[in-house]
């Protein structure tokens, strides 16, 4: 029997390019003669019951703009048993007959759940992070990374006029994938994450050689999951005598029109989960490697682990003199 009615929903943190994969789950459905349910506010909005039907216009002028139509939203409810019986209720309720569920990897843990009670789920990866092990390159990344360094480029600006040392922190809790596109992609003198140990005395003897040649003003770029950028300024300006300054750039980062990238990969992404569904497949995750659109089996997709591309990291620090 074919397949009438599936949903979709983002959740987690929100990232640019996910309003792209709405829309292409959304038309992809109903160009099969599918009808699509937008689930609002993610897990949380299911098991509320914020669920209303999407037709092709609703999803018409989206695919520029940032954020997420759908809205999303974290559930400690949904963690639980009770919570997970609750949203396959209001799936059943509804028709749902599949749902593709957009966000991170707590999106899929989620996902994974209503598997298990009967509801086929197609997860796809959309987090600034890009620290979903199976994905090359994650829904929103790429447009995060531009973000980040146009922003970095306007501090360079102040920077240089005041001979300044900036530390620039960006997200990237256990992930310093985005630190690191960011870093060597400005030129940063230094880039701290959490994958990689460093030594602030060896960064401050750094800044001081690379002084002696000329070079006044620095940018340094810290992961969030790093901390501690306020203090390191601090101990920075004491050791040189440089005035040292820490930005913290904030969800300013998750904004922002998606870039071309973005748009493509997310409107694959969205028509590849469609088809998974329709060919009866479920608890699988889309992913994008070597430029292809690929799936994993959720289980799998979470236990991989995704090499700290270190390479990119001795080549920062090479070009960084």
């Amino acid at each position: 029997m074919s397949i009438q009615r599936i949903g979709v929903l983002t959740s987690g943190g929100d990232a640019p390019g996910m309003n792209a994969a709405v829309r292409s789950v959304v038309r992809t459905a109903i160009s099969r003669g599918i009808e699509v349910m937008g689930v609002y506010r993610g897990y949380h909005g299911l098991i509320r019951d914020e669920v209303e039907p999407l037709e092709l216009r609703s999803v018409a002028d989206i695919i520029h703009r940032g954020g997420t139509m759908l809205y999303t939203a974290r559930s400690e409810s949904f963690r639980l048993e009770e919570g997970v019986r609750k949203g396959v209720d209001i799936c059943t309720k509804h028709g749902i007959e599949g749902l593709v569920c957009i966000g991170g990897d707590g999106t899929f843990r989620g996902a994974q759940d209503l598997c298990r009670h009967g509801i086929p789920c197609i997860g796809i990866p959309a987090t600034i992070d890009n620290d979903i092990s199976c994905c090359q390159h994650t829904i929103g990344f790429d447009t995060a990374l531009n973000t980040c360094v146009e922003m970095i480029d306007k501090l360079r600006d102040t920077a240089q006029s005041h001979d300044r040392v900036s530390l620039v922190e960006v997200m990237g809790r256990r992930s310093g994938e985005l630190a690191l596109g960011v870093g060597l992609a400005v030129g940063a003198t230094a880039i701290l994450v959490p994958e990689m140990k460093f030594d602030l005395v060896a960064i401050i003897d750094r800044i001081k050689a690379i002084s002696a040649t000329g070079k006044k003003h620095f940018i340094i770029v810290v992961a969030e999951g790093v901390g501690g950028t306020v203090e390191m300024a601090e101990k920075i300006q004491a050791a040189t005598g440089a005035e040292a300054r820490a930005t913290i750039l904030g969800h300013v980062q998750r904004g922002g029109s998606p870039t071309a990238f973005d748009r493509k990969m997310a409107s694959e992404m969205g028509h590849h989960a469609v088809e998974l569904l329709i060919a009866g497949k479920s608890n699988r995750v889309v992913a994008s490697q070597d430029d292809m659109i690929r799936d994993y089996d959720i289980e799998q997709a979470l236990s991989m682990r995704k090499p700290f591309p270190s390479d990119q990291y001795d080549i920062a620090k090479e070009l960084s003199i």
